[in-house]
């Protein structure tokens, strides 16, 4: 499947949306560990916007920088949302509400703990009604979502934005399923080849292969492999630095390979 990168985006410990990302991972800006500062989600009314929390605000803010880079406005788009972890932070307060004498579940924190929750904070806050789906596929959660979107993208001849994004798990939880970072990243697919773009991607699966690469950044290989989202890295270090290459992913079972040829 042969599809156009129109638009990119990256949050995460020192990294603050694409153009400052993509200088750090051509090593041009040197990384720094800093804590991740988030733009407001200024498409959802007041009142969802107090509602949401930290996973719905990195999520919008990823698609809306994406969306911005490619000039598509975001009802044009369909979307696929992919997140292994869930909102975390709120499932640990669910679970210590049920368990603690007299505890009680606010409806806010039941509404953000359903996986498409920040989905549907993307479709209230642009009034779409273009379908967008959410996944959750464990550490291989970037490369389906990749696998889903480009097949959306080309199946269905449309423009599709993918988002994947994760975040640390507090409570018992966390020391379970450890997600040291927070991160994301954003892409927007464009099926039509011509297109002015960042890149173009032919993204082919094989379930009976095996082998992926890492990230080459010492400094971000970390990142790669404690936040599942964090396996997006080596694909953008291989968009950030415009060179023609081939890049393999784990998606169990198998390998996603994706060549990049820059626009």
């Amino acid at each position: 499947m042969r599809v156009c990168v129109q638009g990119l985006s990256v949050w995460g410990p020192g990294l603050s949306g694409w153009p400052q990302s993509a200088r750090v991972l051509r090593r041009e800006e040197a990384w720094q560990h800093e804590d991740l500062q988030l733009p407001p989600a200024r498409c959802l009314p007041a009142n969802e916007r107090r509602r949401s929390g930290m996973l719905t605000r990195l999520a919008l803010a990823l698609a809306e920088e994406a969306c911005t880079q490619a000039g598509l406005r975001p009802e044009e788009a369909r979307g696929v949302f992919a997140c292994s972890n869930g909102d975390g932070t709120v499932v640990d307060a669910i679970l210590s509400a049920i368990t603690t004498e007299g505890g009680e579940v606010s409806p806010t924190q039941f509404h953000n703990s359903v996986h498409n929750a920040p989905a549907g904070y993307w479709t209230i806050g642009h009034k779409t009604q273009v379908p967008a789906v959410a996944l959750g596929c464990f550490d291989w959660s970037f490369t389906q979502g990749l696998l889903k979107a480009a097949a959306e993208c080309v199946v269905e001849n449309t423009p599709t934005l993918l988002v994947v994004y994760d975040l640390p798990i507090p409570g018992p939880i966390g020391k379970v399923r450890v997600t040291e970072y927070p991160f994301g990243c954003a892409f927007v697919l464009q099926p039509r080849l011509g297109l002015e773009g960042i890149c173009v991607l032919d993204v082919s699966y094989d379930p009976t292969a095996s082998g992926y690469d890492n990230i080459a950044h010492p400094e971000l290989l970390n990142l790669s492999h404690l936040n599942p989202a964090g396996a997006g890295l080596v694909l953008l270090e291989k968009i950030a630095h415009q060179t023609v290459g081939l890049v393999r992913l784990p998606c169990q079972p198998g390998t996603l390979s994706v060549a990049v040829q820059p626009c």
